[in-house]
This record gives structure tokens, sequence and C-alpha cells, in this order.
């Protein structure tokens, strides 16, 4: 049983930003019973709009705590008040993944990384690397917490191994999990990873995902409910019926059709 069984937004106001993109005008009586809801859409329809108002709404915490005062949240706090939500079950936990905010925890973590290697240079071969160890986990809570949770640095890992190693730590229950473009930290390989994991885990948990994304790999998620976002509307769609497959299929057939232009 899901959380939510649709969401709507009814703003009288159409214009300006954020309330003339697509995703939020067309944004009406959207169907997310089903166990996954991808978004989809062009670049600038407002899917990632749309998911962090839902975000919002609902509090759900993220990869920078749980906080939505920055500036980059600022349109879904003003699409908040018009978001609509039909529930099955109220207040469920769950969690917000950005793929930019996975990028921004490992760009800080290489800078605050840096930082601490910098300020203990000059005891280095002096004090036991163990001791200076515990002196930057004493320093960087964050950074202890890494190690403590995977056994190494974040950084050790590839992006993708990161990702699902965040995400494995943190989708850990029931509740609704938003995904935002996850395939931008994620391979092929570890896309196909990253739908096992979800059909592991609805398996064993009453959960709910509504992921935006452009791979058409994620969109083959068995029994999917898909809406594809365009200038015209926010309508279901099968797979084949997306752009995003019809596109990649016809260039996987024929790649020179498209490159021959290029030489």
């Amino acid at each position: 049983m899901p959380y939510l069984s649709s969401l709507s937004v009814i703003a009288e106001r159409t214009h300006p930003f954020p309330y003339d993109v697509s995703a939020i005008k067309f944004a009406k009586d959207i169907d997310v019973s089903a166990p996954v809801t991808f978004i989809i859409g062009d670049n600038g329809t407002g899917k990632s709009t749309l998911l962090e108002t839902l975000a919002l709404r609902l509090q759900l915490p993220h990869m920078d705590g749980f906080g939505y005062g920055k500036n980059c949240f600022k349109a879904a706090r003003s699409l908040t008040p018009y978001l609509q939500l039909n529930w099955k079950i109220e207040r469920p936990r769950g969690f917000f993944f950005r793929a930019e905010d996975f990028g921004d925890l490992l760009n800080s973590i290489d800078r605050e990384d840096a930082r601490l290697h910098e300020s203990f240079k000059d005891i280095y071969g002096e004090v036991p690397d163990r001791i200076i160890q515990e002196m930057k986990d004493n320093q960087n809570y964050q950074i202890y917490k890494m190690r403590q949770n995977y056994g190494q640095d974040l950084q050790g890992f590839s992006h993708g191994e990161a990702y699902l190693k965040i995400m494995d730590d943190t989708i850990n229950g029931n509740g609704i999990f938003l995904l935002d473009e996850p395939e931008a930290a994620l391979s092929p390989s570890k896309q196909l990873s990253l739908l096992y994991f979800i059909q592991a885990h609805l398996k064993a948990h009453m959960s709910q995902f509504i992921i935006a994304t452009h791979s058409p790999m994620l969109m083959a998620y068995p029994g999917a409910n898909i809406y594809e976002v365009t200038d015209k509307g926010m309508n279901k769609v099968s797979l084949e019926e997306t752009e995003h497959y019809t596109i990649t299929r016809s260039f996987l057939q024929s790649p020179e059709s498209y490159l021959r232009f290029l030489k």
C-alpha cells in the first residue's frame, strides 16, 4: 500500500518562475500510487522543482540535513502552500536524494581533508599516523562517521559506489524516498545495481519511490508509473512512448545516422 496516492499543484498564478514551469502548471491528479513513479522530461521542465516542493512539504531529510532555508529551495518554499496531497497513510519517514547534494558533499569532504592535511603537515613522521588520524577525526566528525560507516574515507570509493553506499545506509526501512536524477552519479552498470536495490528494498519494506530521471534504464523498472513533462502537459506514458527511449534506441541502432554530420 502506498503512502501517497496522488498529488496536485493548485495555484492560480502562472507567472513568474516557478509558477510557469511545466511540471508545476500541469501537475494535476498525478498518480503516484505505484511503488515506483518516474517524473521525466527535458531540462527546464521543472522536474526537480516539483520534487523539491514535495520533499519540503514532507520535511524529508537530505544530505545537507533537515533545513530548506538555502536559496536553492526558494522556489519550493513559494510552491509548498499550493501542493495538495492525497494520502493513504500519513506522515511517513523517508529521505530526499539530490545528485547535486552528493557532488557538493564529496567536494566539501575533499576540501576539508586537504585543510586537515595541511594543518598537521609539520608533525607527519614525528607523531604516529594513528594519533594523527584520531586528531583529524576529532576535528571533523563527518569524516570520522564515514570511516565508521564505510571502513574508509568515502573518497576511497568511486562516485557510483559512494552514492550506492550512502543510499544503502540511508534507505533502511519503510518510507517515501525521493531521488532527483540519481543517474548523474551512476554508470550504466551501477544504474542496474540501483534497480536491483530498489526491488530488494520494496520486497522487504513498505516504501514508495518517486524519481526524477533522464535514464531509460531506470524508467524500465517493472510496473512503474511514468509521467512525461512537456510544454503541452504532464501525461502518463509507457517506456516506449518516452522521447528518452525512442532517441536512445534510434541512436544505438544507427549511430552513424546521427554522427555523419560531425565528420
